[in-house]
């Protein structure tokens, strides 16, 4: 850890925090003569603290944090997403046996007596270890090392087990399956249950939910966890011996109204269907990652326009986790009819179209931008139709 002090030296903090809102590329042709550690090693505290201002403001904030690479900063999750994930655990004991940068065990410890963070690279530790003094964290223990070898150490049993796997592989690269990411939880699972009934596991939003499905068991709960209607992972609870039904929990973390909304996987739901009707809804990016576009039908009582157009329509204004518009004018698909609409100025989507965005704003001189918003779509009687909506 002593090297590490040398990044707490007043001349250094003094220097990163005058350069926080620095341009990087001019500030590293610069030359400076710190004696004690490198320049570059100065210039990346600089570039990763600037990723943390606004994904993790309580780290930015505080005096003496030392930051790792800043591959680490662009992996971890953001101090939303992780004090969304400390809502759903609680219990005396957590052990995190891919501790990263260590911001998920921060939120962890506020419902866990104890926390136990892993990780396989010692410095990464050591800088962990280092910041829960400056956030006054006391109950979180940092052991570095390989995780499976740690948890046959402790032999201690633990109220929840987290762990997110590395997605990248030696041999393969980036890779988004479990079975090819590190470690492989699908053949550790048996192993893990030794220690723990319950296990978190965090995956890319990438995965395929059924993939997931079919290389894990004992699934109770998926978590698609959204942030500013950008899906960012996915969290799979398990529990040791459940055999029930799987439930969808489709999340969006907004600054003002976080939107939470449950269905269940492979559950028949009922559907209704119309022609567009005044209002127009759009489900955010959580909801569209579940697949469950019946259920919203049927949760919220409005009708979709296509089976498979997923956007939906009601005559009354309905509260709903999206974006919703007032539906100014319907436009049939056809040469005459769409004339109206070359050069202007609109916000183009398309939702069960043969065309895809740029191509129709190439086709018909789009420019973006405007109030008004383009769905280009089918409806139940299978006839193309655009949409020309505002936003409510």
């Amino acid at each position: 850890m002593n090297h590490l002090n040398l990044f707490l030296t007043k001349e250094i903090q003094d220097f990163i925090n005058e350069n926080i809102n620095s341009n990087i590329s001019d500030l590293a042709l610069q030359k400076h003569n710190f004696k004690t550690i490198g320049y570059s090693q100065i210039i990346n505290q600089i570039v990763a603290k600037q990723k943390a201002k606004d994904k993790l403001p309580t780290w930015f904030t505080t005096e003496h944090i030392i930051y790792p690479p800043k591959v680490s900063i662009e992996q971890t999750s953001s101090e939303r997403a992780a004090k969304y994930k400390s809502s759903i655990i609680e219990g005396e004991n957590l052990i995190d046996l891919s501790g990263g940068f260590g911001i998920d065990d921060y939120y962890f410890s506020s419902v866990f007596k104890n926390v136990i963070h892993c990780e396989i690279n010692e410095e990464l530790s050591s800088i962990v270890s280092h910041n829960y003094k400056q956030l006054k964290k006391e109950n979180i223990k940092c052991i570095a090392g390989e995780s499976a070898e740690i948890l046959k150490k402790l032999n201690s049993q633990f109220d929840c087990i987290y762990i997110d796997p590395s997605r990248r592989n030696d041999k393969k690269g980036k890779v988004f399956l479990l079975q090819d990411c590190e470690p492989n939880v699908p053949d550790l699972l048996s192993f893990y249950y030794n220690y723990t009934n319950r296990i978190l596991i965090k995956t890319a939003p990438i995965l395929d939910i059924q993939a997931g499905l079919n290389e894990l068991h004992n699934v109770k709960n998926i978590h698609i966890v959204a942030v500013d209607n950008e899906v960012k992972e996915l969290l799979w609870e398990i529990e040791k011996d459940y055999t029930n039904d799987v439930t969808l929990i489709s999340v969006n973390l907004e600054k003002e109204n976080d939107s939470i909304v449950k269905t269940i996987l492979g559950k028949e739901y009922s559907p209704t269907f119309s022609l567009p009707e005044t209002y127009l809804y759009e489900p955010n990016a959580s909801l569209l990652k579940s697949g469950n576009f019946n259920a919203i039908s049927e949760i919220f009582q409005f009708n979709k326009l296509h089976q498979h157009s997923h956007l939906y329509t009601s005559n009354n204004k309905i509260d709903f986790p999206g974006r919703r518009f007032k539906i100014n004018s319907i436009i049939p698909f056809q040469k005459k009819e769409i004339k109206g609409i070359i050069n202007s100025k609109m916000n183009v989507t398309t939702r069960n179209f043969p065309l895809k965005v740029d191509e129709i704003k190439k086709k018909y001189k789009i420019k973006d931008g405007g109030t008004v918003f383009a769905f280009f779509t089918t409806n139940i009687e299978n006839n193309k139709i655009v949409l020309l909506c505002s936003k409510v």
